[in-house]
Protein backbone atom coordinates (compact mmCIF):
# COMPACT_ATOMS: atom_id res chain seq x y z
CA UNK A 1 0.00 0.00 0.00
CA UNK A 2 1.54 3.53 -0.82
CA UNK A 3 1.24 5.93 2.05
CA UNK A 4 -0.46 9.08 1.68
CA UNK A 5 0.80 12.57 2.96
CA UNK A 6 1.03 12.48 6.31
CA UNK A 7 -1.67 14.18 8.61
CA UNK A 8 0.10 15.63 11.36
CA UNK A 9 -1.89 16.24 14.87
CA UNK A 10 1.07 17.77 16.99
CA UNK A 11 4.73 18.55 16.57
CA UNK A 12 7.59 20.26 18.43
CA UNK A 13 11.36 19.09 19.59
CA UNK A 14 10.18 15.85 21.39
CA UNK A 15 6.89 14.52 20.18
CA UNK A 16 5.11 13.83 16.92
CA UNK A 17 1.53 12.83 16.04
CA UNK A 18 0.10 11.78 13.44
CA UNK A 19 -3.53 10.49 12.29
CA UNK A 20 -2.88 6.73 10.91
CA UNK A 21 -5.21 5.97 8.13
CA UNK A 22 -6.01 2.57 8.46
CA UNK A 23 -4.55 -0.14 6.29
CA UNK A 24 -1.51 1.57 6.95
CA UNK A 25 1.61 -0.46 8.88
CA UNK A 26 2.86 1.85 11.95
CA UNK A 27 6.63 0.44 12.26
CA UNK A 28 9.24 -1.31 10.30
CA UNK A 29 9.31 -4.20 13.07
CA UNK A 30 6.21 -5.28 11.57
CA UNK A 31 7.88 -6.52 9.06
CA UNK A 32 7.04 -4.74 5.66
CA UNK A 33 8.37 -2.06 3.56
CA UNK A 34 6.47 1.16 3.47
CA UNK A 35 5.73 1.90 6.45
CA UNK A 36 4.69 5.08 8.56
CA UNK A 37 7.51 5.23 10.99
CA UNK A 38 9.49 5.16 8.06
CA UNK A 39 7.80 8.34 6.54
CA UNK A 40 7.40 10.24 9.86
CA UNK A 41 11.40 9.85 9.39
CA UNK A 42 11.26 10.72 5.64
CA UNK A 43 9.58 14.02 6.67
CA UNK A 44 11.66 14.82 9.47
CA UNK A 45 14.48 14.70 7.72
CA UNK A 46 13.65 16.88 4.50
CA UNK A 47 12.23 19.45 6.55
CA UNK A 48 14.73 20.21 8.85
CA UNK A 49 17.86 18.98 5.93
CA UNK A 50 19.62 16.87 8.33
CA UNK A 51 22.15 14.77 7.39
CA UNK A 52 22.51 10.89 7.90
CA UNK A 53 20.17 9.39 10.11
CA UNK A 54 16.91 10.76 11.89
CA UNK A 55 16.21 9.55 15.17
CA UNK A 56 12.31 8.20 15.71
CA UNK A 57 10.93 6.57 18.77
CA UNK A 58 8.37 4.40 18.65
CA UNK A 59 6.28 4.17 21.57
CA UNK A 60 3.24 2.38 20.72
CA UNK A 61 1.37 0.81 17.91
CA UNK A 62 -1.83 0.56 16.08
CA UNK A 63 -3.04 -2.24 14.03
CA UNK A 64 -2.84 -2.43 10.57
CA UNK A 65 -6.58 -1.89 9.59
CA UNK A 66 -7.43 0.74 12.71
CA UNK A 67 -6.99 4.64 12.09
CA UNK A 68 -6.39 7.50 14.54
CA UNK A 69 -3.89 8.65 16.83
CA UNK A 70 -0.50 7.57 16.38
CA UNK A 71 2.24 9.13 18.87
CA UNK A 72 6.23 9.16 18.42
CA UNK A 73 8.81 10.35 20.33
CA UNK A 74 11.56 12.71 18.18
CA UNK A 75 14.61 12.10 20.99
CA UNK A 76 15.77 8.81 23.24
CA UNK A 77 14.67 10.53 26.14
CA UNK A 78 11.11 11.32 25.13
CA UNK A 79 11.03 7.82 23.71
CA UNK A 80 12.09 5.97 27.15
CA UNK A 81 9.47 8.53 28.72
CA UNK A 82 6.96 7.92 26.44
CA UNK A 83 7.25 4.27 26.57
CA UNK A 84 7.36 4.18 30.33
CA UNK A 85 3.78 5.93 30.23
CA UNK A 86 2.34 3.70 28.02
CA UNK A 87 3.99 0.77 29.65
CA UNK A 88 2.57 1.78 33.51
CA UNK A 89 -0.91 2.44 31.88
CA UNK A 90 -1.15 6.41 32.74
CA UNK A 91 -2.01 7.26 28.83
CA UNK A 92 -5.43 7.30 28.39
CA UNK A 93 -6.54 5.88 25.05
CA UNK A 94 -10.37 6.60 23.51
CA UNK A 95 -11.22 4.16 20.60
CA UNK A 96 -14.39 4.10 18.96
CA UNK A 97 -15.65 1.18 18.16
CA UNK A 98 -18.92 0.35 15.65
CA UNK A 99 -19.60 -3.12 16.82
CA UNK A 100 -22.01 -5.66 15.33
CA UNK A 101 -25.87 -5.77 16.75
CA UNK A 102 -27.74 -3.41 18.99
CA UNK A 103 -26.29 -4.13 22.56
CA UNK A 104 -28.91 -2.31 25.32
CA UNK A 105 -26.43 -1.71 27.68
CA UNK A 106 -25.30 1.94 28.04
CA UNK A 107 -22.26 1.07 29.96
CA UNK A 108 -19.82 -1.27 31.04
CA UNK A 109 -17.07 -3.30 31.63
CA UNK A 110 -15.41 -6.46 30.34
CA UNK A 111 -12.29 -8.06 31.93
CA UNK A 112 -11.47 -11.20 29.76
CA UNK A 113 -7.75 -13.07 29.68
CA UNK A 114 -5.87 -13.41 26.68
CA UNK A 115 -3.45 -15.65 25.22
CA UNK A 116 -1.97 -15.37 21.35
CA UNK A 117 -1.52 -18.12 19.46
CA UNK A 118 1.96 -17.60 17.19
CA UNK A 119 1.21 -19.49 14.59
CA UNK A 120 -2.15 -18.26 13.41
CA UNK A 121 -1.28 -15.06 14.84
CA UNK A 122 -5.14 -14.92 16.69
CA UNK A 123 -5.45 -14.15 19.87
CA UNK A 124 -7.83 -16.36 22.36
CA UNK A 125 -10.09 -15.41 25.44
CA UNK A 126 -9.05 -18.61 28.08
CA UNK A 127 -9.32 -19.53 31.56
CA UNK A 128 -7.46 -17.05 34.04
CA UNK A 129 -5.15 -19.34 34.87
CA UNK A 130 -3.94 -20.68 31.96
CA UNK A 131 -0.36 -20.73 30.90
CA UNK A 132 0.72 -17.48 29.22
CA UNK A 133 -2.82 -15.87 29.83
CA UNK A 134 -3.38 -12.32 30.47
CA UNK A 135 -5.88 -9.98 31.91
CA UNK A 136 -7.41 -7.28 29.31
CA UNK A 137 -9.71 -5.13 30.96
CA UNK A 138 -11.45 -2.18 29.30
CA UNK A 139 -14.53 0.23 30.10
CA UNK A 140 -17.20 1.38 27.46
CA UNK A 141 -20.27 3.49 26.87
CA UNK A 142 -23.03 2.96 24.16
CA UNK A 143 -22.65 6.02 22.17
CA UNK A 144 -25.59 4.94 19.37
CA UNK A 145 -27.36 2.02 17.59
CA UNK A 146 -28.80 2.04 14.34
CA UNK A 147 -29.29 -0.84 11.86
CA UNK A 148 -28.02 -3.67 13.45
CA UNK A 149 -24.92 -1.75 14.63
CA UNK A 150 -23.68 -0.28 17.74
CA UNK A 151 -20.95 2.97 18.15
CA UNK A 152 -19.28 2.34 20.95
CA UNK A 153 -16.94 4.41 22.82
CA UNK A 154 -14.00 2.22 24.79
CA UNK A 155 -11.54 3.29 27.18
CA UNK A 156 -8.48 -0.10 27.40
CA UNK A 157 -7.26 -0.01 30.73
CA UNK A 158 -5.10 -2.86 29.59
CA UNK A 159 -2.73 -2.56 26.31
CA UNK A 160 -2.62 -6.20 25.30
CA UNK A 161 -2.66 -7.24 21.44
CA UNK A 162 -5.74 -7.19 19.71
CA UNK A 163 -7.44 -6.28 22.83
CA UNK A 164 -10.34 -4.23 21.77
CA UNK A 165 -11.16 -6.59 19.24
CA UNK A 166 -11.00 -9.91 20.98
CA UNK A 167 -13.25 -8.86 23.85
CA UNK A 168 -16.02 -7.26 21.69
CA UNK A 169 -16.11 -10.78 19.64
CA UNK A 170 -16.07 -12.98 22.63
CA UNK A 171 -18.88 -10.58 23.68
CA UNK A 172 -20.96 -11.18 20.96
CA UNK A 173 -20.44 -8.18 18.73
CA UNK A 174 -17.48 -7.96 16.31
CA UNK A 175 -16.16 -5.13 15.21
CA UNK A 176 -17.59 -4.20 12.01
CA UNK A 177 -15.38 -5.13 9.03
CA UNK A 178 -12.65 -7.42 11.44
CA UNK A 179 -13.24 -10.63 9.44
CA UNK A 180 -10.53 -12.17 11.87
CA UNK A 181 -12.43 -11.96 14.94
CA UNK A 182 -16.05 -12.75 13.53
CA UNK A 183 -17.15 -9.59 11.45
CA UNK A 184 -20.04 -10.82 8.47
CA UNK A 185 -19.04 -7.35 7.26
CA UNK A 186 -16.46 -6.07 4.89
CA UNK A 187 -14.26 -2.64 4.51
CA UNK A 188 -12.31 -2.13 2.36
CA UNK A 189 -8.75 -2.49 4.46
CA UNK A 190 -10.46 -1.31 7.31
CA UNK A 191 -12.39 -2.25 10.26
CA UNK A 192 -15.00 -0.11 12.47
CA UNK A 193 -12.01 1.05 15.10
CA UNK A 194 -10.68 3.99 15.15
CA UNK A 195 -7.87 5.68 18.08
CA UNK A 196 -9.96 8.50 18.42
CA UNK A 197 -8.08 10.31 21.42
CA UNK A 198 -4.66 10.16 23.68
CA UNK A 199 -4.07 11.54 26.63
CA UNK A 200 -0.62 11.91 27.82
CA UNK A 201 2.27 13.80 29.80
CA UNK A 202 4.62 16.00 27.57
CA UNK A 203 7.92 13.90 28.53
CA UNK A 204 10.10 17.40 29.26
CA UNK A 205 7.37 19.83 30.42
CA UNK A 206 5.01 17.07 31.97
CA UNK A 207 1.67 18.55 31.25
CA UNK A 208 -1.07 17.15 30.02
CA UNK A 209 -1.40 17.08 26.18
CA UNK A 210 -4.96 15.47 24.49
CA UNK A 211 -4.76 14.67 20.56
CA UNK A 212 -7.86 13.88 18.54
CA UNK A 213 -8.15 11.91 15.17
CA UNK A 214 -11.51 12.91 13.00
CA UNK A 215 -12.61 9.75 12.13
CA UNK A 216 -11.92 8.62 8.39
CA UNK A 217 -14.09 9.90 5.39
CA UNK A 218 -15.21 6.26 4.58
CA UNK A 219 -17.10 6.25 8.20
CA UNK A 220 -19.24 9.34 7.23
CA UNK A 221 -20.31 7.73 4.31
CA UNK A 222 -21.04 4.05 6.03
CA UNK A 223 -22.02 5.02 9.19
CA UNK A 224 -23.91 8.30 8.82
CA UNK A 225 -27.27 7.09 11.04
CA UNK A 226 -24.78 6.17 13.85
CA UNK A 227 -22.90 9.23 13.49
CA UNK A 228 -25.09 11.61 13.06
CA UNK A 229 -24.59 15.17 14.75
CA UNK A 230 -21.29 14.09 15.84
CA UNK A 231 -18.28 16.28 16.34
CA UNK A 232 -15.78 15.64 13.35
Amino acid sequence: MALPDLDILYEDNHCLAIAKPAGAVSTHFQGKNETLDRAVKAYLKAKYQKPGNVFLGVVHRLDRPVSGVLLFARTSKAAARLAEQFREGTVEKVYWAIAEGEIDKMAGTLEDWLVKDRETGRVEVVEPHTPGARQALLHFQHRNSHGGLTWLEVRPQTGRTHQLRVQLAHLGHPIYGDAKYGSIHTFDNAIGLHARALTFLHPIRYEPITLTAEVPRKWRGRFAYLLQGTPK
